[in-house]
């Protein structure tokens, strides 16, 4: 008799449990929506070509100076994501300035720019890559080299050690610009665009006056987009719908297995007591397979709360059968990332897994193993459900 009512009592209990958790199950319909965007190592590269008019705004004994010439230009850069690029881009050509007797001084120059280029149109209005007109500030860090200076007047060049004067010189300027960029088609932009370079005084050899010379350069020209301009989205509310269905199909499975305990309790209650007999059937409960992952947004070991439910469940599961012991297991997508980044990346993925389990969930941390497999592992063919951690059972 003792033997059936310790039947009836851990079935009520179990039945107990599993209305409980199936209440505490997190909520999704109320979490927040954010579109991540993302490119490959090969898509968004693009090169430009300009040409335009440069104007050095520098001093030298007489005054001001100002003078206009031609100037072209050549660029390689990569939107890295909608919102900013870097550039390499290379303009040069001749400089001239009015000296102090009428005449002209000149040299020829070339300047080379590392520029950080911000789309503020796609950060304030939205992605679009279809937009027709964006304006895109940038700022730069360079070097120019200018050569050949020819002018007849000396008072104010800088001059070296033995008392010659410097026919070439290397500046380390930095700038500021703004560009009109004008979609023309996928593959190819217009372009307009405006730099101002910040040089010490003697960019044109002179040092009086003013401790700052400055170089205005305006160009035009066009922009490459190879691939075309694209980038790839990732929004983890397009599979809510998906994970409420699978959550509720998990409650409503718990509560069937809840109401089928207590209805076997009160069957059991009815029966009369058994005879003892000498040996017992022993019966195991086998482990169910672990079929909960854990997806992530992508460069990201961040567990969201939409898949924060996943988490739960192995953990209630490992609840359930206290000698089971599990693997949890961290991947990367291999586009987004070199092995070695990937590898640490997983690492990241897995020990966020392991510490919700161990330090919210109250899992004993004797019974988790963590495995980063990085990216030299594939799961599936589309890499947005490559940024996972799974779980297993412990052999």
């Amino acid at each position: 008799m003792k033997k059936l009512l310790l039947i009836v009592g851990a079935s009520t209990l179990f039945a107990t449990n599993l209305a409980t958790a199936q209440e505490t199950v997190p909520n999704l319909t109320d979490q927040p929506c954010q579109t991540t965007y993302y490119t490959t190592r090969s898509d968004n590269w693009f090169i430009q070509i300009g040409a335009g008019m440069n104007m050095p705004l520098v001093e030298n004994p007489g005054g001001d100076s100002r003078h206009i010439t031609a100037n072209y230009s050549v660029g390689v850069g990569k939107w890295f994501t909608p919102y900013f690029a870097w550039r390499f881009e290379l303009n040069g050509g001749a400089a001239h300035w009015n000296s102090v007797n009428e005449t002209m001084g000149k040299m020829n120059t070339i300047n080379g720019n590392i520029d950080i280029m911000w789309d503020m149109f796609n950060t304030i209005g939205g992605v679009n890559t279809k937009r027709v007109f964006s304006i895109v500030p940038f700022v730069g860090l360079g070097a120019t080299v200018n050569w050949r200076y020819r002018n007849d007047q000396f008072e104010g060049r800088t001059p070296m050690s033995h008392g010659q004067y410097k026919n070439n010189e290397v500046l380390l300027p930095v700038s500021a610009g703004l560009q009109l960029r004008f979609r023309l088609c996928k593959y190819v932009d217009f372009f307009a665009e405006g730099r101002m370079a910040f040089y010490g005084d003697s960019y044109n050899n002179y040092v009086v006056g003013r401790p700052v010379d400055m170089d205005l350069t305006v160009l035009g020209g066009f922009t490459f987009n190879l691939g075309g301009s694209e980038f790839h989205s990732f929004n983890p509310c397009d599979y809510t719908a998906y994970i409420d269905g699978a959550n509720r199909q998990v409650n409503e499975l718990r509560g069937e297995l809840a109401e089928t305990a207590a209805a076997l309790a009160a069957a059991n209650a009815q029966l009369p007591c058994p005879e003892v007999t000498a040996s017992e059937t022993v019966i195991v409960n086998e482990a169910a397979p672990l079929l909960a992952t854990v997806r992530f947004t992508i460069n990201s070991a961040k567990v969201t709360s939409l898949e924060k439910v996943n988490v739960y469940n192995v953990a209630e599961w490992m609840k359930a059968n206290p000698d089971q012991n599990v693997v949890i297991t961290g991947f990367a997508d291999k586009d987004t990332g070199t092995a070695n980044y990937n590898m640490a990346l997983s690492q990241r993925r897995a020990q966020a897994v392991y510490d919700i389990l161990v330090n919210e969930y109250g899992i004993n941390p004797d019974r988790l193993a963590m495995v980063a497999a990085g990216s030299d592992t594939q799961l599936y063919n589309v890499n947005n459900w490559n940024r996972i951690v799974v779980f297993s059972v412990a052999e």
